[in-house]
């Protein structure tokens, strides 16, 4: 049976003038995963949200959410329907106090849960009557989030909601995050910059440099794959092109090469001591490590 998908983009591209935003970008996220979305800045990660809420359309390639596709008008309302949206900006009617724009959101949505504005009004500490315009970015963030939880929507996509949050803050998002997606039906697709936060809540990722996925999976599966392999010489280090399966890169600095493979390390190491190393270590890597190797723009 077919893993069932709350978001696929296949072929995915975006054209803006002479720049190319996407370039062949395939995506498959999972129902009720938490999904790590990562990226330099100026990878595509903001262009990939905007063509999946129907906010742009795509040049080439085609993407659906929740079964439907994205770039058709009738269905990219009902996807925005059943999709809940906090992004960095936490754009909010400062003018209203948070019991005003509650009442407010909740007039649009027939399927509102009432449970759950009580739970987490309660637990985001959020003062009802207290004007929005006052409230600060930690605040204002666990508003939106109340705002687009409560609609009771089955996917939930967050770009960069924990930018500019205190440690505390932070941790209070995500741990809600994980909380609700446990309790709930949901699907969140998480755009972030910060790799500890993706790292303690996401069990899949991709990684998107120059419009393209670079690495995508199971985290879990991910952190079993990737292994370096670092290598000690008499003298200066050889340069070896392996050709055993996964390498990602290869490092020389003086008497030591380091590889990144994607295949394990055990392939790697073997061909490795033909070249007579005085030691061979196979080492675990982060999902920093990962990130940071993917998309490093030097040979």
């Amino acid at each position: 049976m077919s893993e069932a998908l709350a978001i696929e983009a296949v072929d995915l591209r975006k054209r803006f003038e002479a720049t190319d935003a996407l370039r062949g970008l395939n995506l498959r996220v999972p129902q009720g995963s938490i999904f790590g979305f990562l990226g330099r800045n100026g990878a595509g990660k903001t262009t990939t949200i905007k063509l999946l809420l129907g906010m742009a359309r795509p040049t080439a390639g085609q993407a659906r959410i929740l079964g439907l596709p994205a770039d058709d008008p009738a269905s990219s309302v009902q996807i925005r329907k059943r999709t809940g949206f906090v992004d960095e900006n936490k754009a909010l009617y400062p003018y209203m106090t948070v019991d005003e724009i509650i009442r407010f959101t909740a007039a649009f949505y027939p399927g509102w849960r009432r449970d759950l504005e009580q739970r987490y009004l309660q637990s985001f500490g959020l003062p009802r009557h207290h004007p929005i315009r006052g409230l600060s970015l930690g605040m204002r963030t666990k508003l939106s989030l109340l705002l687009a939880l409560c609609r009771g929507v089955v996917l939930l996509v967050l770009d960069e909601p924990t930018s500019g949050l205190d440690p505390a803050a932070c941790e209070e998002v995500l741990r809600t995050l994980v909380t609700h997606v446990s309790t709930e039906k949901l699907t969140v697709f998480f755009s972030s910059h910060h790799l500890a936060d993706v790292d303690q809540i996401a069990d899949h990722i991709a990684i998107i440099d120059a419009g393209q996925a670079v690495v995508a999976g199971p985290l879990d599966d991910l952190r079993g794959r990737y292994r370096r392999v670092q290598l000690v010489f008499n003298g200066e280090a050889p340069e070896i092109n392996f050709r055993a399966p996964g390498v990602v890169r290869v490092r020389r600095q003086g008497r030591v090469l380091t590889a990144l493979s994607s295949a394990g390390g055990d392939a790697l190491i073997e061909e490795a001591m033909r070249f007579g190393p005085v030691s061979a270590e196979l080492l675990p890597v982060t999902l920093k490590e990962i990130f940071l190797e993917s998309v490093a723009t030097e040979n």
